[in-house]
């Protein structure tokens, strides 16, 4: 108990220090000030957005990533609780910036840093009747006031691995936070196994909601005008959230390509000098989005088509032959490839995926082609390039996998009940 007592402590001195450190910090990083300006305002818009007698229910979720992973759970949860407030926080600002005007929310802001006084005060304004944590993020202070107000409190699409704090011999204070959730919904067998070897029989494996949320995709119009007419009925590759280290090989290979070969770059980092380094390092007539819009010109006149814009690369996967998904020649790893393959496109990546399931499967199933120099990245593209039987079959699978795993929302709204 005391052990317990002093790991507490010490917490809550880290996460005191850190919210001060973060104010010198933002000084010299515009993403970490969009961290600490955001909150500032929290509280006030809470007070705002939500009367005592609402009635509410709390998702949160780390980035951008989360929050497509829980859409379809909030969509569900709206739809049988249309009386209900949808209270939705992010923890980054790469998932608030881009989400904070969402449709789904009512309200919709950062959540405040993890200290005593702060998990208090939002719980007591938002008085949440459920609450939902998506895939990860155990702060304990707002869990243990979420326990100690009896609220339903549950972690959906959750994944554990033994590398996990929780599954160490230290693990005891963060053990402890798992406590604080009445159910468990985790993507494999494997997370459902370690949280039973701690005890916990609360525990369903639903799969991941991302499946149902890629699904639904294809149910809305993916359709841009503009797109059909720069591809002009030609085989296209899209490119989709890369980084400078999959750009260097891309661009290789962009460059010596045929003529007849369209492609479709939308970067992970669109800031202006990035994008006029890529497009200056390619020889292919290319223009960009930003271009496009102002000058009307020839569309089909140009081979490469640089995205500086966000928000619309899920619908150009739609006109991708063939796909490359970022983020493979780094860490953490590759980008989402489940909206390329939701749409029935093979896919191409670079060699970190390894912490990702779904990537892993469909590499197995032979759906996702693994690429770790220049070398075997032309061999995949002129293999899939050449071969239209091995495209349609590469990009069946991807379609089939994302088909078959589909279901995850359905499993947690019939436990939740009505």
């Amino acid at each position: 108990m005391n052990l317990f007592k002093s790991m507490n402590q010490i917490y809550n001195l880290i996460v005191l220090l850190a919210s001060q450190c973060l104010k010198i910090f933002a000084l010299f990083s515009p993403k970490l000030k969009l961290f600490v300006t955001g909150r500032k305002t929290v509280f006030s818009t809470l007070k705002d957005g939500i009367r005592p007698i609402d009635k509410t229910i709390w998702f949160h979720a780390a980035s951008l990533g989360e929050f497509e992973q829980g859409l379809p759970v909030m969509e569900a949860v709206k739809q049988r609780y249309p009386n209900h407030k949808i209270i939705l926080t992010f923890f980054s600002p790469s998932g608030y910036e881009v989400r904070k005007n969402n449709s789904v929310a009512d309200v919709t802001v950062y959540l405040p840093l993890d200290t005593i006084s702060n998990a208090k005060q939002f719980v007591q304004l938002v008085h949440p009747e459920k609450v939902f944590l998506i895939k990860y993020e155990y702060w304990p202070n707002y869990l243990n006031e979420l326990k100690k107000q009896n609220i339903k409190t549950y972690l959906i699409s959750g994944i554990f691995r033994e590398n996990q704090a929780f599954f160490k011999w230290y693990g005891g204070f963060y053990r402890k936070a798992l406590h604080t959730f009445d159910y468990f919904f985790v993507q494999n067998e494997g997370s459902k196994t370690l949280l039973n070897q701690l005890g916990f029989t609360n525990v369903k494996v639903s799969g991941d909601t991302r499946f149902d949320r890629v699904v639904s995709i294809l149910e809305r119009d993916n359709s841009l005008d503009f797109m059909e007419q720069f591809i002009n009925n030609k085989t296209t590759i899209v490119i989709g959230s890369s980084w400078p280290k999959d750009e260097e090989l891309l661009i290789h290979y962009i460059n010596q390509c045929s003529e007849d070969i369209k492609f479709i770059i939308a970067p992970h980092n669109i800031l202006q000098e990035n994008i006029v380094s890529l497009q200056s390092s390619i020889k292919k007539k290319t223009i960009l989005y930003s271009d496009s819009k102002k000058e009307l010109p020839k569309l089909e006149d140009f081979q490469v088509f640089i995205i500086d814009t966000i928000g619309i690369l899920t619908k150009i996967y739609s006109y991708a032959d063939i796909a490359y998904v970022g983020g493979g020649f780094g860490n953490p790893g590759v980008h989402n490839i489940l909206e390329p393959a939701t749409f029935g496109i093979p896919i191409v990546i670079g060699p970190n995926y390894s912490h990702f399931a779904e990537v892993t499967a469909l590499v197995t199933l032979n759906g996702c082609l693994v690429v770790q120099n220049q070398i075997q990245l032309n061999e995949a593209f002129d293999l899939l390039l050449q071969n239209q039987d091995e495209r349609l079959e590469k990009g069946h699978i991807c379609s089939t996998f994302v088909q078959m795993n589909k279901g995850a929302t359905q499993t947690v709204m019939a436990h939740i009940g009505s």
